[in-house]
């Protein structure tokens, strides 16, 4: 399928590659203004870390569904429809966002808005994830960072112009939020018109069943095991509002709905068991969702807290910077350094723990840009490379298995990693103020506890007090306890985070080994080595 260059295999490549540049561009701008308007959001609602931590959770179970239903379908409907889809959803996000006017809707209508956005975000990378592996087919390690180097592109100007705006200007958060109308019009331009090429599946006339035999039963039951998690709390929901007995059947329903698409799998598939060395980098995926993605959503508030809400831009702006320009360096780091993308895995994993656990230490400004520089090397090539590996490994999935592990990742994130480091946001800190003061703990805690998975419940610091002792110009010993328990739970959070790139670790370390004993790692394809598909 390719004609030997650097340039693609269609000769409108490079433009493809670049209209799937701003369309994830458009999310990265989105996504760091939100994180920026956490606080606002914080404040004019009341909303608690755990709240904020489920607003933005949705952002990335959103993702989870427009990038699996997308890989679905892409590869029988065609690329186009789906960019027209995703370009009207980014417009109704807007729409709902926009609604959120009251402490009453506001937690609703900042949700949904953001789960729309999401699904529109994924039914981009459902487009520009295996088109771009289709256009590239020598390179997709390189091409493929290059294309999601558009994401801390997008973080960045999403938060230079948060910065302006918000800090300086104090222009209100909606307006801000706005501005990722600007690139969602420009890659509806550039995809205008274009044709795009088809999977290499597609090409060779796959089944869906075919594409989805690599999943197999284990694969999908990574998939559908946070599917469960996710309809288990929207099910509590819709019952408890139909009558307060019935929400607590919400999760059994969703294991039943989960189960129902596991035998789906399985009929599609024959109950083909499927590649373990497949299921692993879906495991593995789950935890690069938690740790990239939850961190990034909370690494702005977080060094804003334990330093100054402009440092906190500073530092959020290097990490971004690092990523963007290190995401044009794959093919130098794969081709003359020697490293497989798996090793390269591997020592991103080991960076990112250092940079955690340093980060969880900091005290300095100068500690600060050291140890999340650290962080920002490791966690740069762990999605891209991550999608190359699949695509390299499992070429008759077409945009199946890539779509599902790039919709697990975000799944992960939004269901695991926002929420869970908003949970221990909240754990750490009340814990740290009750042990310190619990006379003033019991003045400032929220009403409603904090819940996530099986740990048990935590009464937070109310985000409304907590930025009243943010904010007093003559902080009182009470002021001045709360804000230091807010600031351990930070660095307790952070710590806790380091432990998720450990276990990447030790997941790329076997799969190294495992290519190793086969001879080492290489891409294959479904005319030359159907087969090897199948490791």
């Amino acid at each position: 399928m390719s004609n030997g260059t650097d340039n693609g295999i269609a000769p409108n490549s490079k433009r493809l590659l670049w209209a799937g540049f701003m369309a994830i561009l458009a999310a990265g701008v989105g996504f760091a203004i939100r994180g920026g308007i956490f606080d606002n959001w914080g404040k004019e609602f009341g909303f608690t870390a755990t709240q904020l931590g489920a607003i933005g959770g949705a952002g990335f179970t959103g993702f989870c569904f427009g990038i699996i239903i997308g890989g679905v379908v892409c590869d029988k409907i065609g690329y186009g429809k789906l960019v027209i889809a995703a370009f009207a959803l980014h417009i109704l996000s807007f729409a709902v966002t926009m609604m959120a006017t009251t402490p009453a809707n506001a937690f609703q209508m900042l949700t949904w808005g953001m789960f729309i956005f999401a699904f529109a975000n994924g039914t981009l990378e459902a487009v520009a994830n295996p088109l771009v592996a289709t256009l590239f087919p020598n390179n997709r390690t390189h091409y493929l960072n290059i294309l999601h180097a558009s994401w801390p592109a997008g973080m960045i100007l999403g938060v230079a112009a948060g910065w302006l705006l918000d800090d300086k200007m104090q222009v209100h958060w909606k307006i801000q939020l706005a501005l990722y109308l600007i690139p969602t019009v420009i890659y509806g331009l550039m995809f205008f018109g274009q044709h795009m090429p088809k999977s290499e599946a597609s090409v060779k006339g796959s089944s869906l069943g075919d594409m989805f035999k690599d999943v197999g039963i284990v694969g999908a039951l990574v998939a559908c095991g946070l599917l469960s998690m996710f309809f288990g709390g929207v099910f509590a929901q819709v019952l408890g509002a139909i009558n307060a007995d019935l929400a607590q059947y919400g999760q059994a329903l969703a294991y039943v709905v989960a189960g129902g698409l596991l035998l789906v799998v399985g009929v599609m598939t024959k109950f083909s068991i499927g590649s373990f060395l497949l299921f692993f980098l879906f495991i593995a995926h789950a935890m690069v969702g938690a740790v990239e993605l939850g961190t990034d959503g909370w690494i702005q508030n977080i060094t804003g807290n334990l330093f100054t809400s402009e440092q906190g831009k500073y530092l959020f702006l290097w990490t971004s910077a690092i990523m963007f320009g290190l995401r044009f360096c794959a093919h130098f780091i794969e081709k003359t350094l020697k490293i497989s993308p798996v090793g390269l895995l591997l020592i991103c994993s080991v960076l990112a723990v250092v940079g955690l656990q340093l980060a969880s230490t900091m005290q300095t400004f100068t500690m600060a840009l050291i140890a999340l520089g650290i962080y920002a090397v490791g966690k740069t090539f762990f999605w891209p490379t991550m999608l190359a590996v699949a695509s390299d490994r499992f070429p008759r999935t077409g945009a199946v298995a890539i779509s599902i592990m790039g919709g697990i990742g975000m799944l992960s994130a939004g269901l695991i990693g926002g929420p869970g480091l908003g949970y221990s946001k909240d754990r750490f800190a009340a814990d740290e103020l009750k042990s310190v003061n619990s006379a003033v703990y019991e003045t400032v805690k929220a009403e409603k506890p904090s819940k996530f998975l099986f740990f048990s419940d935590v009464n937070a610091i109310d985000g409304k007090k907590l930025a009243e002792a943010k904010e007093a110009k003559e902080k009182t010993d009470a002021h001045k306890a709360i804000v230091a328990a807010d600031q351990t739970g930070d660095r307790k959070t952070l710590k806790a985070d380091s432990y998720i790139p450990m276990a990447m670790a030790a997941i790329y370390l076997l799969m190294l080994i495992y290519f190793k004993a086969i001879g080492g790692y290489k891409a294959v394809h479904i005319a030359t080595d159907a087969k090897s598909s199948k490791s």
